[in-house]
């Protein structure tokens, strides 16, 4: 079994405070509804990259503008961050935008449109034969 690193336990402390903070503490009315999806620390604790989603529309100029948000209030996460968490150094904070969610999604609507198209090939008669197949069979 694999012990937690430290960058790891940090990391995991960064992610639940920054969530906090982000919701909170940051007025911007420019910034949208942001997701702490992951935080990596690198191994000197020197900065750490915060990837983050948002909620809603996903344009290019939206994330864009959301991520400078982000990255001018950094000091003051960094800052907040310092008072609620011990340690010697404040990793410097990177944001980052997450795009795995929104590729899960696109995989998911072209497996579901790939099932429904597969669905439409085949004759009504196949479909009920290949649920009764299993039955009675144990």
């Amino acid at each position: 079994m694999r012990e937690f690193k430290r960058t790891d336990r940090v990391a995991d402390q960064l992610q639940k405070e920054l969530a906090v903070l982000i919701q909170r503490e940051i007025k911007d009315p420019r910034l949208g509804m942001v997701t702490v999806s992951g935080v990596e620390v690198s191994r000197d604790l020197g900065y750490a990259d915060i990837h983050v989603t948002l909620l809603g529309e996903q344009t290019p100029e939206r994330i864009k503008e959301n991520l400078q948000v982000l990255r001018r209030a950094a000091g003051f996460l960094r800052t907040q961050i310092g008072r609620r968490i011990k340690l010697r150094h404040v990793p410097e904070l990177r944001f980052h935008y997450d795009e795995s969610v929104v590729r899960g999604q696109h995989l998911s609507a072209l497996i579901d449109e790939a099932v429904a198209r597969d669905r439409s090939h085949r004759p009504e008669d196949e479909d009920s034969e290949g649920q009764n197949e299993g039955e009675g069979k144990d």
